[in-house]
């Protein structure tokens, strides 16, 4: 089972983040973080890498489901998605599947809820 999902488009690195959070955004999610790897690397190690920014995604009211039926959840919240920029104008988005790593919680109730989240950042992804 694969760990996420991803689609390559094609663009401008910065407008596709913002595209990204918008379509987040009609699926109920908010960004909580955004870490920017290059400049993390750069600053943390002084090496050179690719555009690289993990988002920090949640949904509220999933997120609360969750939390009420596996307290310890919050180790693997929020849900990550990752913008990233090899190829110049070659930009691959990619959201974790919270299904497949709630796998590991042997939890009925829970893998419900995060079939329900894979749904939805399925669609983000597909709809960019």
């Amino acid at each position: 089972m694969d760990y996420y999902f991803n689609k390559i488009v094609s663009g401008d690195f910065n407008q596709t983040i913002e595209k990204v959070k918008e379509v987040l955004k009609t699926e109920g999610f908010g960004v909580l973080t955004e870490i920017d790897i290059k400049a993390t690397l750069k600053k943390k190690l002084d090496v050179e890498f690719y555009n690289y920014i993990i988002l920090g995604a949640c949904n509220p009211t999933f997120a609360y489901k969750a939390l009420q039926t596996e307290d310890k959840i919050g180790t693997m919240l929020p849900c990550n998605v990752i913008v990233q920029e090899k190829k110049l104008g070659k930009i691959e988005v990619s959201a974790v599947d919270p299904a497949a790593s709630m796998n590991a919680i042997e939890n009925e109730a829970l893998i419900k809820v995060a079939s329900q989240v894979r749904d939805k950042l399925k669609r983000v992804i597909d709809k960019l």
